[in-house]
């Protein structure tokens, strides 16, 4: 337990120091009245061409990064997917959305829907898309455990607008197989994972491929425990999967 929350605490600190580092990374606030409030940020391309298409990653924090001082921090996607390198061979949007200490994206809250977190982040996600050029077949979504989680429900909720995801350490709902049998989704889970079982995430990924899915992948790194987002970052083909996948 001790070596993972020193884990977490890197990967934190190290997110923090490389948002504050780069200027192209813009702090915002969805404030909507009639659907409530959220802190995020944005990562736009360098040289952004209002004439071109560009795709975009949602990149969902894990507990880690809850709060309310809107820094990308709990989501190792960020940190590798905004790399200059990353972001010269594959321009993109990336867009991390913060929901506060109490909360989580798969479920409520309390009984106001307002307090329905995934569902707030797709608000802010429909927000950008109306302000920048974004290509509407190449949305992507991920995010590391309660992220995880968000981005099951995601996908689960909007199969539609999603072109492809990378769930790690989370879990779905098998009951959803059906409606994303058709959808690039690449899993990630670590065996000895004590915090999320990767049972989680085996159930759902079985039930997909009952249903004739020939596009979900699933890696489980046998010797690790709750931390797999960083193993699963540094794999050399995640990257150029991501991105080439289209609606």
């Amino acid at each position: 337990m001790r070596k993972h929350l020193l884990f977490v605490l890197v990967t934190c600190i190290a997110a923090l120091a490389y948002a504050e580092d780069d200027v192209t990374i813009e702090a915002r606030i969805y404030n909507k009245k009639s659907k409530g409030t959220m802190p995020y940020r944005i990562l736009k391309p360098a040289n952004y061409d209002l004439k071109k298409k560009y795709p975009l990653v949602m990149c969902l924090h894990g507990a880690g990064g809850r709060g309310t001082d809107n820094m990308s921090r709990g989501t190792e996607a960020f940190i590798a997917l905004s790399k200059p390198e990353v972001q010269k061979e594959y321009p993109h949007f990336l867009l991390t959305p913060q929901i506060p200490g109490d909360a989580t994206w798969h479920k409520n809250v309390t009984e106001n829907p307002r307090h329905r977190y995934i569902d707030l982040a797709l608000e802010v996600l429909k927000d950008v898309q109306k302000e920048f050029s974004i290509d509407p077949s190449r949305i992507y979504v991920t995010g590391q455990s309660m992220g995880g989680f968000g981005t099951w429900y995601a996908i689960e909720t909007k199969p539609q607008l999603f072109a492809a995801a990378i769930p790690i350490c989370g879990g779905g709902d098998p009951g959803a197989a059906q409606k994303l049998k058709n959808m690039p989704i690449w899993v990630f889970h670590g065996a000895k994972d004590t915090i999320i079982s990767p049972e989680k995430s085996r159930v759902v990924v079985e039930a997909i491929k009952k249903r004739g899915s020939k596009v979900i992948k699933y890696t489980e790194y046998p010797d690790c425990g709750h931390g797999s987002w960083g193993l699963a970052w540094q794999e050399k083909e995640l990257i150029p999967w991501l991105f080439k996948q289209k609606k």
